[in-house]
């Protein structure tokens, strides 16, 4: 593991992480975070609860920005974007053996996923508009918790998929992995676009994101984002 910024990042190039996640299939439930910059903003000013994310089984870095800082301080922070993550595993061999659940897509992008992916066994599992903590959701947990999976991607919007995740634990899932991986499935289904490679390679995938959905992302990305260059000085400099 990988000390930055006061969480326990998972180490290893993306074939060790893919290995490590799928490993976890087949062990007494655990989940897998991906913090990004606005995740790390929200957990370090309290908007996000430090027992979600302690209680992962894995955090793996899903920003290049992050990975940026770390390396200020001399540390490798390994960069597996939740989208890269998904897409690798349902196109693993090595993954074709595990029943796969995918909650929050409807269900015709859940069906365009299994076209996409037809070696793959996929389950649908419902995900209607959810507020943590209501009827509905305690439903929603407790049909994930008896569903049968060896992963579950949860892709629902942050951080109700990780309270989600989280949840799943308490509630008494017994084994299998969950991930939060956000928008993945929009992205494999075509329903969302990822920045092109050359903003990715240039770690500026927040502005083509900004730039093709302003109104949603400038608080995100022009007013809150910038927020993580201090909690980097406070954690990082200032703490040692």
């Amino acid at each position: 593991m990988t000390r930055f910024m006061t969480l326990d990042f998972a180490a290893g190039d993306r074939a060790d992480l893919r290995a490590q996640v799928r490993a976890l299939a087949r062990r007494p439930y655990g989940y897998v975070v991906t913090p990004n910059v606005d995740h790390v903003v929200k957990l370090m000013d309290g908007r996000v609860s430090r027992a979600v994310y302690d209680g992962a089984a894995l955090k793996i870095c899903d920003s290049r920005i992050l990975a940026h800082l770390a390396r200020l301080r001399g540390v490798t922070l390994p960069v597996y974007p939740g989208s890269d993550l998904t897409a690798d595993l349902l196109a693993a061999p090595e993954t074709e053996g595990l029943t796969i659940a995918v909650f929050g897509p409807d269900r015709a992008a859940f069906d365009d996923l299994v076209a996409r992916y037809p070696r793959q066994t996929l389950r649908f599992l419902e995900a209607p508009m959810l507020t943590p903590g209501s009827g509905e959701w305690i439903q929603a947990v407790d049909a994930a918790v008896r569903a049968d999976w060896d992963v579950l991607l949860a892709c629902v919007s942050f951080p109700k998929q990780e309270l989600f995740a989280h949840a799943l634990k308490a509630a008494g899932r017994e084994r299998g992995v969950a991930l939060c991986v956000g928008a993945s499935v929009d992205f494999l289904t075509g329903r969302q676009q990822r920045a092109p490679k050359l903003f990715q390679t240039l770690s500026l995938e927040w502005l083509h994101r900004l730039l093709s959905q302003p109104r949603r992302m400038f608080r995100r990305y022009v007013i809150e984002g910038p927020a993580i260059f201090g909690w980097f000085v406070r954690t990082e400099v200032l703490s040692r």
